[in-house]
C-alpha cells in the first residue's frame, strides 16, 4: 500500500513539472517613441505621404503574426479615440529600427497632433511622439470674395459685409463647398504686412482699409486665398454698398423650402426683384423661394447703400430625346437618352412599372413595346428627383401592299383585318375618291384622301353580316365597284 502511495505521488509531481515547463512565459518588447520624418504634415490631393521611424527591442521578441500600427491622436494630442493611419502586414517588419510611410485623413486640421506605435504579438505601445502641426488642404486654390469686385463702401454709422463667394466653377472652387474649413480674415497695414481681424465665414467692415481672407491651414503654405477688396466710407450724398446673403446659400436648394435674404443693418429698407419694388418688403430680411435678381436699398439718413444678388435655385433641368409616344417596328431598337445638368445624377429606368435591372446610365436601348419611365436624381447636398414618361408602340403600316380589293372585313379589335385595306394605288396621295354606301344606297363614308381606316367607329356599323357597297373613282382610270361584308 505504501508502495502504491509513493508511486502515485511521484506520477503527480512529474505531471505538474511537465505542465509548468510546457507553458513558456509571454514574450515582451519595448517600443521607442516614434521619430517624425517631417516638421509639419501639410497634405492635399496631390501629396499625402509622410514617414516616421522607431526602434523596438528585442527583435526576436515578436512573433511571425505580429503587426505594427501607427495611431494618430486628435488635434489636442489625446489618444482616447485615436485614428489608425497605418497597419503592417503580419510578419513584414522584423528588424529595428523600422521606417513606416503613412497618410493623414482628409479631416485632419490642427496644431497638436501626436503619433504612437503599437504591436500586436506581443501587445505593446510606445510613448507618444513630439507634437506636430497637420492639415489636409481640402481646398488649395485661389477663390473670390465680394463677387471679385475690388472696391466697396459703407455709410457713416453703417457697415459693409465681406463674404466668400459661394458659387464654384472651373475658375472659383469656393471653400464654402467644404463645411469643415475655417478662415482667417486680414487687414493690410503695410505693403507686405497685415493683421488678423476675424475668423468667421464673413467679415463686417466698419473701418476703411484693404481686406482679404485665407483658409486656415495653420503654418502650412497654401494657395487657398482670396482677392483683395478696398473698403472706404461714403461721404454725405454718396451711396454705399450693401451685401445680400442667402441663408440657404446661392444657389439654394428649392426642396428645402424658401431662403431668407438678409442685408446690413440700417434705418430703413426697400427690396426689389428684377428691378421692380416688392410691396411690403421693408425689413432687413426678405424670404423667397423664387429665383431672380434681388436688390435692396438701405437708408442711413444722409447716405444710402445698395446691393444685388442673382439668386439661383439648386435644382436642375433634364429632358429625354424622344416624344411621349413613339412608334417602332418589331425587331427595331429605340435609343432613349436623358440630357441633364444635374450634379452627380443617378438614373433608374422602369418598364411597365417594373425596375429594369442594371439600367443605371443616362442611355437605354429599348427593344420592347410598352410603358417606360426614368427617374433622374441629383445626388449632391440638394437631392432632387425628376421623372420622364414615354411609351413605345408598334408601328402599324397604314398602307401595306395588297393586290386585291377585299370584300370581307372583321372589325373586332384584334388587329387583324379590322379595317378595309385597299391597294396603294387608291389611297392617300392619289386623289382617288372613295365612296361607301349602305345596302339601302345611303352614303356612309366619302373621301379623296383615304387612310385605310374605314370603319373608324365600330358603333356605327350594322349587325353581323351587314352588307356595304364601295365605289372607287381613280383619276383617269376605270371606276371600281363592289361589296363589303362585315363579320364581327
Amino acid at each position: 500500500m505504501l508502495k502504491n502511495l509513493l508511486l502515485n505521488l511521484t506520477v503527480g509531481t512529474l505531471s505538474c513539472i511537465s505542465f509548468f515547463y510546457a507553458t513558456p512565459a509571454e514574450a515582451q518588447i519595448v517600443i521607442g517613441a516614434p521619430n517624425l520624418g517631417f516638421g509639419q504634415a501639410c497634405a492635399n490631393a496631390d501629396f499625402n505621404t509622410f514617414e516616421t521611424d522607431f526602434i523596438f527591442s528585442p527583435e526576436n521578441g515578436i512573433t511571425s503574426e505580429n503587426q505594427f500600427s501607427v495611431e494618430m491622436s486628435n488635434s489636442d494630442g489625446d489618444f482616447t479615440n485615436p485614428t489608425v493611419v497605418y497597419t503592417s502586414n503580419p510578419g513584414v517588419i522584423t528588424t529595428s529600427p523600422a521606417i513606416i510611410s503613412f497618410s493623414i485623413p482628409e479631416t485632419t486640421s490642427g496644431e497638436n497632433f501626436k503619433l504612437r506605435i503599437l504591436s500586436s504579438h506581443p501587445s505593446a505601445t510606445s510613448a507618444p511622439s513630439e507634437v506636430f502641426t497637420a492639415y489636409y488642404k481640402l481646398q488649395d486654390s485661389p477663390f473670390t470674395i465680394n463677387n471679385l469686385v475690388a472696391d466697396a463702401s459703407f455709410c457713416t454709422n453703417g457697415s459693409f459685409l465681406l463674404t466668400i463667394d459661394p458659387i464654384g466653377d472651373e475658375n472659383n472652387d469656393s471653400p464654402l463647398n467644404y463645411p469643415s474649413l475655417t478662415y482667417n480674415w486680414f487687414k493690410e497695414v503695410g505693403p507686405t504686412s497685415s493683421v488678423l481681424v476675424g475668423q468667421e465665414n464673413s467679415l463686417s467692415i466698419t473701418e476703411e482699409g484693404t481686406y482679404f481672407v485665407e483658409t486656415n491651414y495653420g503654418n502650412c503654405t497654401s494657395d487657398s486665398f482670396s482677392n483683395r477688396v478696398t473698403v472706404t466710407q461714403a461721404t454725405s450724398g454718396e451711396s454705399g454698398n450693401a451685401t445680400i446673403i442667402s441663408s440657404l446659400g446661392n444657389p439654394f436648394c428649392a426642396s428645402d423650402g424658401p431662403t431668407t435674404l438678409s442685408t446690413i443693418a440700417g434705418n430703413s429698407y426697400a427690396w426689389f426683384k428684377d428691378g421692380t419694388l416688392i410691396n411690403g418688403a421693408s425689413s432687413q430680411t426678405y424670404e423667397t423661394a423664387v429665383t431672380g435678381e434681388y436688390s435692396v436699398v438701405v437708408s442711413f439718413g444722409n447716405c444710402q447703400a445698395t446691393g444685388t444678388i442673382d439668386l439661383q435655385s439648386g435644382g436642375f433641368t433634364s429632358s429625354i430625346n424622344i416624344s411621349e409616344v413613339n412608334e417602332m417596328e418589331a425587331g427595331e431598337t429605340l435609343t432613349v437618352e436623358v440630357i441633364t445638368n444635374a450634379i452627380n445624377p443617378t438614373f433608374e429606368w422602369f418598364y411597365n412599372d417594373e425596375i429594369i435591372p442594371n439600367a443605371s446610365q443616362n442611355i437605354l436601348n429599348v427593344t420592347e413595346f410598352g410603358a417606360y419611365r426614368v427617374l433622374v436624381t441629383q445626388t449632391n447636398e440638394c437631392e432632387i428627383t425628376r421623372e420622364h414618361l414615354f411609351q413605345v408602340i408598334e408601328l402599324i403600316d397604314l398602307f401595306p401592299e395588297v393586290d386585291l380589293i377585299p370584300n370581307l372585313i372583321s372589325p373586332n379589335g384584334d388587329g387583324i383585318n379590322d379595317t378595309w385595306v385597299i391597294p396603294t394605288q387608291y389611297v392617300s396621295g392619289t386623289n382617288t375618291e372613295i365612296i361607301i354606301l349602305s345596302k339601302r344606297g345611303e352614303s356612309v363614308f366619302s373621301t379623296t384622301d383615304y387612310q385605310n381606316n374605314w370603319p373608324a367607329d365600330l358603333s356605327e356599323l350594322q349587325d353581323k353580316g351587314a352588307l356595304y357597297y364601295y365605289i372607287i373613282v381613280p383619276e383617269n382610270q376605270e371606276i371600281k365597284k363592289g361589296s363589303i361584308t362585315i363579320i364581327k
